[in-house]
């Protein structure tokens, strides 16, 4: 059955409950979030533009916070758990050039590392490491900036996984993709043993990659289910403004 009003799961990765956020400007984008993630769970947040999916997926990593503490892997976020969280949480973003800003590819992949403080040689296996798990081995002396959009994608997404996190919040990743680099995104998705968090307008991705959906609407969780007997709900996406 759908759950109304964000039914819970057993969670063991992700947990918040009651979170609540005002932009300063006075816009209310989260109002009263419960939700629960379990380990190696794909969940997919969809809903029209404003219903707060990426103001959630910021707070997953504390890049924002709102009213409570969200509980990543069972420590809340705070100023003193900060650094450990991020390093746990990946945050990828809908456009990768937010993310790829230096000289060469390797140089991308192998930021977080370096600033870890890790040596030269941990930082070189960790720029293999991810590299080899998005297709991109021989890519390190590429500029990202003459990319593709889907090799910058990639790119972006090998960046997080450099620093070896246990979740992945992903918003609009397939966006401005053609249907190969999509396939492609799908694929390599589906190819990570992580907890993923998509944001998406894109139905078809949620469900090729998704094992429960969340419905967003002003703020809140208004429906959470497996994801086919959520995407085959028309009434609720209706309700939602998703089908017209």
């Amino acid at each position: 059955m759908v759950e109304k009003g964000g039914g819970r799961e057993p969670a063991k990765t992700i947990a918040i409950r009651g979170l609540s956020y005002t932009y300063p400007d006075g816009t209310a984008a989260l109002r009263g979030i419960d939700l629960e993630v379990s380990a190696g769970e794909s969940l997919g947040l969809i809903g029209c533009n404003g219903a707060g999916k990426s103001t959630l997926l910021l707070h997953l990593n504390g890049i924002l916070r709102g009213s409570t503490p969200v509980k990543i892997l069972g420590e809340e976020i705070s100023d003193k758990t900060l650094a450990r969280v991020r390093a746990r949480v990946g945050m990828i973003f809908q456009d990768p050039d937010n993310q790829l800003f230096m000289p060469t590819v390797a140089d991308d992949v192998g930021f977080g590392p370096a600033n870890m403080g890790l040596p030269r040689e941990e930082v070189d296996r960790a720029v293999a490491g991810a590299l080899a798990q998005v297709d991109m081995l021989g890519f390190e002396d590429r500029s990202p900036h003459h990319m593709s959009i889907g090799e910058k994608k990639r790119a972006a997404i090998a960046t997080v996984l450099s620093m070896r996190p246990e979740i992945l919040a992903l918003d609009e990743p397939s966006s401005n993709l053609d249907p190969r680099h999509r396939r492609e995104l799908i694929n390599l998705l589906n190819s990570l043993k992580l907890t993923k968090l998509i944001s998406t307008h894109d139905l078809g991705f949620v469900r090729d990659t998704c094992t429960r959906v969340a419905i967003m609407e002003r703020g809140k969780i208004t429906a959470i289910g497996g994801t086919a007997e959520v995407l085959n709900n028309d009434s609720i996406l209706k309700a939602a403004g998703i089908l017209i």
